[in-house]
């Protein structure tokens, strides 16, 4: 097995918000607390491609995941 790849790897060096996760991220997870914050509010956990079903299950079982778009729309394209 490979070794994961350095972070900084990924679009504009966003790494992966799993717990321990070193990846590059490839996936933006938008969610919000609808009981904190204002609907149009969105916060950002990122996800690489092996944690972006559990951590968007999280969210979702909670009622807070909003979209799910490439990690490189975050960054305007760039990677």
């Amino acid at each position: 097995m490979l070794p994961p790849p350095a972070p900084g790897d990924g679009p504009a060096g966003l790494v992966c918000s799993g717990r321990g996760c070193r990846r590059p991220a490839t996936w933006g997870l938008l969610w919000n607390n609808p009981r904190l914050h204002d609907a149009e509010r969105r916060k950002t956990w990122l996800a690489c491609d092996e944690h972006r079903e559990r951590l968007s299950t999280h969210l979702q079982v909670r009622g807070f995941l909003r979209d799910v778009v490439p990690a490189a729309e975050l960054t305007g394209g760039r990677s």
